[in-house]
Order: structure tokens, then C-alpha cells, then sequence
């Protein structure tokens, strides 16, 4: 199966993303009217993308995360070169990580447990706005030992 790449809204915090309640005495982690919303998004976003059912397997997962551009982008070009964009804010890579794959849960493949790889990056903000990037690709399962079976008979 080819490489799916979809692109979604900036993801939200996992600050804003979770909350503590309790529950007949328990405290647990719920997630937000905000999450949910994000949550129902990224399935609306999959589903035009032509993805109908989570895939089965192994999965690797890149996203490239970039945050919106501010008014003063190219003043800060000119005095910080190259480096114009550490001061932008964005979220933390990690911190995305776990919005997206929540998300992407039940809907682009069965559970985080078959993300076998991650790749992660933050990238320049641009005109486009800001928004992440996401490539899901299947990976096949290798079996490195299996020639050490082949001759021994079944």
C-alpha cells in the first residue's frame, strides 16, 4: 500500500487537549470539548483524504508541524537570518505527537501500539498558514532470521 499524506489543522496542546476529572472518586484524564472537535476534524480530514477503514499493522508516521507566521516575520528575517523562526511559537514536537496520534486513532490505523516509527520535524512558518503535515506509510512486516529455518523441513 503507497504512503498516505494528509494535511490538518495545527494541532492543539496536549495541555488543552486533556482534563482531570473525577469519577465515583477516581481521578482519570478525559479529553476536552476542544480534543473532541480536533479529534472529529482529523476523521473529516481522513475520510476526504479516501481513507475509509484504519490500516491494519505496522505503521510509520511523519509529520512536519508548522506554526503560523507572524505579522513581523521578515523584520525578524533581517535580524536573526537563518534563524528567524526559533522565536515563533509552536508547539513542542512531542507535545503534538501524542494530540495526532490520539487522533489518528480507530481512524487512520487501529492503535498507536503499530507505530513502529516516528518522524518528526518543525518547519519554517510560510504563507500557507499553520497546519502539519502527516505522511502515514504501512511498513512491511521483515523476518531477518528467516533463513536460518530453511533447512530444517517443516
Amino acid at each position: 500500500m503507497n504512503p498516505i499524506t494528509i494535511t490538518l489543522p495545527y494541532p492543539l496542546s496536549a495541555n488543552k487537549y486533556w482534563r482531570p476529572v473525577i469519577i465515583n472518586g477516581h481521578s482519570m484524564i478525559v479529553p476536552t470539548k476542544e480534543a473532541k472537535q480536533f479529534k472529529a476534524d482529523v476523521k473529516m480530514f481522513c475520510w476526504r483524504a479516501g481513507i475509509r477503514k484504519p490500516l491494519a499493522g505496522r505503521v510509520e508516521v511523519c509529520y512536519r508541524l508548522y506554526p503560523a507566521r507572524p505579522q513581523d516575520w521578515q523584520k525578524r528575517m533581517r535580524v536573526d537570518g537563518a534563524t528567524w523562526d526559533d522565536s515563533v511559537r509552536c508547539i513542542d514536537l512531542d507535545n503534538a505527537q501524542k494530540v495526532l496520534l490520539d487522533a489518528f486513532k480507530g481512524v487512520v490505523f487501529e492503535d498507536d501500539k503499530w507505530v513502529r516509527r516516528i518522524v518528526a520535524e518543525r518547519a519554517e512558518p510560510d504563507a500557507d498558514g499553520a497546519r502539519v503535515v502527516v505522511t502515514i506509510t504501512p511498513l512491511s512486516v521483515e523476518q531477518p532470521q528467516e533463513l536460518l529455518f530453511a533447512d530444517f523441513p517443516a
